[in-house]
Parts: structure tokens; C-alpha cells; sequence
């Protein structure tokens, strides 16, 4: 039981009601108010609103007025995108809060992207943690839909629907969402710690933890700064380290400018470790796969496999060429669902996947940060289709670390031809054991977060 809270037994002596004490209620009240006359200050027409007064108050503004506003545009948009910070913040909670103590708990909010490379991360950090101090109380908030799998883990687990899954909103109304949401998990739960996994920061989340001055937060970013990008240009000030995953590849050179507050880099963060995979003959024997074939798994973002000249397509029908193999391909939980009957092809919608990588002899995979690391990690022969267009994220020269250590083949252009000599060179190699242990930059993290809290 809460320490702002008693319990009062019914009439019947079988239920139990929580009573909140009257001035940790009037605290929540005092903050949601504060929270709505902050936002309400920062639209455009209460600004504008503002500006006219006071122009009728002093009429020699009114020479002004169009200036003014001309003005009060240019930094509105700037605002918007991030260029600019809110002329009105709101930085202090009600004595009441602040005096609170904080708990052994985290909260952490991973973003949705194309795929799972956020929500796993936090996901492989929050197993660690609770591993390693069974006494903390991790949170998720999180506008990933796949809530299952955080509830089957006992995690709390708060949700709030990205801004395109709702009719007609605009992000300002989103974003008080998130504020509204966040503000009130922090006074339920009172954390000592929050952690942020995403690229683009949003405005309501930084609303809401810059009001929390005794509490560390923690923005797990990938990659560098690059300067001139969207992100709010106060973004960095409100958190107190930066954690950034590191890659195979240096790609830190040319993506930016180092940040000025507590920076770490990890290793890769992945959610298996080696011994958290089935056997193989339990993972043949789940997946209904035969035990003298060749195992290729595939999983390719792009493309319909029913469309005959996709790259997936032309990849299940280069591997089907020989009667010794079989194929999964793997469903993201995100997407559609692939329909494609072949007795030899195998749909696998499950995660994380990398729970069957005992059952795979090789692999074609496109060239993302969180397969590749897998791939690598568990020493999987693999064909690679880096992206050439990912803008900071240099996927050929990750993929080629593959081809120099002997275990990958990087195919930039993919036509029926070129697949069918790749798939060939992909089925001559053979699975390896990886020369030395590699270590999770989970596990650092973890490690890394309960020596802050202590």
C-alpha cells in the first residue's frame, strides 16, 4: 500500500477500498491544470490573442501589428519543427511531488519504427533487469501494439495509439496525450529512472519529463547528431545521458557532433543470448520441419512474394531449385500477413524468431542493424540486400564487415540472374561457431542502470 493511501474495509468486512489522501489528490489536480494553462499558452491563438492586446493597450504597436505577426509566424513554424523552444515552459511540480521519494522503479518507453529495433532493445534490457534485481519495478509505456508479449513477462504496460492510427488529429493533440499520460504514470509510479528509445523525441514526452528534476532519463539513440536534423532543438538538455548501441561498422565520423552531457556506447543490444535458443531438433520439431533438409530462413521487408519478379519472389525460387531444401520466411508481426503455399516454404509469425536460429543453416536478410547483429552474433551463413538509400544508416558497409569475416555475401544488384549465382555461393558455406563470446550490450545497459539507481 502507497504511503498517500489507507485502505477502509466495506460493511461486509470483504472488500477493500484505497482511499488517496486528500492533498496528494489536490497535488495530481494542481499539475493537470498547470499541464493545460502551459498548452493553452503556447497555441497560436492564444499568442495572437495576446499580441493584439497588448497592442490595443499601447496603440503605437498597432504601426507594428503586421511585423508582429509576421514574427509570431515565423516563430511558431520554427517551434513546430523543432527549431525553437516554447516560449512558455513549465518546469516545476507542486512541493507535494517533489518531496516525494522516488522508487526502485523504471519506466521505459520505446517508439514504434518499420520494425521491432526499438521495442527490442528495451524489451532485451528489461529481461536483464529484472533479472539482475528482481526487486525493481519495470515499466512500459509504449505505442508498440504487440502488448502481449510485455504482459506475458508480468511488465505494467501502458499504451497510447501512434497519431496516425487516430481520425483527423493533429500533433498537438497527440502530444498532450503523451504529456497527460506520462505525467500521470510518473505520479503513480514515481520512478527514479526513464528511458527513451527512438529517434525523433516528442514534444509532450519532453513536457512531461522535464517537470521531474529528481528523476534520470536516459535517450538510447543510435548513431550520432546530424546537424540540421528535425529533432526539437531542446531535446538534448532534458536528458541526462545519452546511450548510443554500437555498430560493426564506424559510422560516427560523418554523422554529426558529439552531445555535451553523460554519453555511453554499448555493444549491439540484442534479446537472446546463445543459450536462450531452442535446440535444434526442438526448434525443427516446432517449426514441422524435416531434419534432413537444408534450413534457409528469409526475411526481406521489400516486396510480395506473389509478385513473380519481387526480390523475395526470385529468392524462394532460386532456393526451391534444390530438392534438399526448405524455407522459412519470416512474417513480420506489423505487417501483412504473406500467403504462399508451396510444401517446401514455411511461414513463421512469431517473435522473437531468433528463438529457431538453431534450426537455420543460412539466411538471406535485407541489411538492418538488428539483423545483421544477429546474424553475426550466431555465426548464420547469410546472403545480403543492403538498402543503398538509407540516408544515415550505411548498410553496404555493415553488410561487407560480413563478407571480409568469411561468413556473408552482399548482392547490391538483385536481378533474377544475380540471385540465382548468389543463392549458389550462399548454399557452399557452412555454419560456424563464432571465435569468442560476444558481449550484450543489453546486459551493459542493465549493468549501467542499476549502479545510477543505487
Amino acid at each position: 500500500m502507497d504511503e498517500d493511501e489507507f485502505d477502509v474495509s466495506s460493511p461486509s468486512g470483504d472488500e477493500v477500498v484505497s482511499i488517496i489522501k486528500p492533498e496528494h489528490r489536490m497535488a495530481v489536480k494542481e499539475d493537470k491544470y498547470r499541464r493545460e494553462n502551459r498548452r493553452l499558452r503556447n497555441t497560436l491563438s492564444f499568442r495572437i490573442g495576446t499580441l493584439l492586446t497588448n497592442s490595443f493597450k499601447r496603440p503605437w504597436m498597432l504601426f507594428f501589428l503586421p511585423l508582429s505577426l509576421s514574427l509570431l509566424g515565423w516563430r511558431y513554424i520554427n517551434e513546430r519543427l523543432g527549431r525553437r523552444t516554447v516560449p512558455y515552459p513549465d518546469r516545476s511540480l507542486s512541493e507535494i511531488e517533489e518531496n516525494e521519494s522516488l522508487r526502485n522503479c523504471v519506466v521505459l518507453f520505446p517508439t514504434n519504427g518499420v520494425g521491432f529495433g526499438h521495442f527490442t532493445r528495451m524489451y532485451a534490457l528489461a529481461k536483464r533487469l529484472k533479472r539482475n534485481d528482481s526487486a525493481m519495478e519495470i515499466v512500459f509505456f509504449t505505442t508498440m501494439p504487440t502488448l502481449q508479449i510485455l504482459y506475458n513477462e508480468g511488465f505494467p504496460t501502458y499504451h497510447l495509439a501512434g497519431r496516425k492510427k487516430h481520425r483527423q488529429m493533429t500533433a498537438s493533440e497527440w502530444n498532450a496525450m503523451v504529456e497527460e499520460n506520462l505525467s500521470l504514470i510518473f505520479n503513480q509510479h514515481k520512478p527514479k529512472m526513464f528511458i527513451f528509445d527512438g529517434a525523433f523525441p516528442y514534444r509532450g514526452m519532453l513536457n512531461a519529463i522535464q517537470q521531474r528534476g529528481s528523476m534520470q532519463k536516459i535517450w538510447v539513440r543510435r548513431g550520432m547528431f546530424k546537424k540540421g536534423s528535425n529533432i526539437p532543438v531542446d531535446s538534448i538538455g532534458h536528458f541526462s545521458s545519452i546511450v548510443r548501441p554500437g555498430d560493426s561498422v564506424n559510422v560516427d565520423d560523418h554523422l554529426g557532433f558529439d552531445v555535451d552531457i553523460d554519453s555511453h556506447t554499448v555493444e549491439p543490444m540484442l534479446l537472446l543470448d546463445r543459450n536462450d535458443l531452442l535446440p535444434r531438433k526442438q526448434a525443427l520439431s516446432r517449426l514441422n520441419l524435416s531434419p534432413q533438409a537444408k534450413i534457409i530462413y528469409v526475411q526481406l521487408g521489400a516486396g510480395r512474394i506473389n509478385d513473380i519478379d519481387s526480390e523475395i519472389r526470385l529468392t524462394v525460387d532460386a532456393l526451391l531449385k534444390q530438392n534438399g531444401n526448405e524455407i522459412v520466411i519470416g512474417e513480420s508481426m506489423l505487417g501483412e500477413r504473406i500467403y504462399f503455399d508451396h510444401p517446401r516454404v514455411h511461414l513463421l509469425r512469431d517473435y522473437p524468431n531468433s528463438m529457431y536460429f538453431n534450426a537455420f543453416d543460412a539466411s538471406v536478410q535485407a541489411g538492418g542493424y538488428n539483423s545483421f547483429h544477429e546474424m553475426r552474433t550466431f555465426r548464420i551463413p547469410t546472403l545480403f540486400y543492403p538498402n543503398m538509400n538509407t540516408g544515415m544508416d550505411d548498410q553496404l558497409a555493415r553488410c561487407n564487415i560480413a563478407q571480409s569475416e568469411g561468413w556473408g555475401i552482399v548482392l547490391k544488384k538483385r536481378d533474377k540472374e544475380t540471385i540465382e549465382k548468389a543463392v549458389d555461393k550462399l548454399l557452399g558455406l557452412e555454419r560456424g561457431q563464432p571465435e569468442t563470446e560476444t558481449v550484450n550490450g543489453a546486459e551493459q545497459l542493465a549493468d549501467l542502470i542499476i549502479n545510477k539507481m543505487e
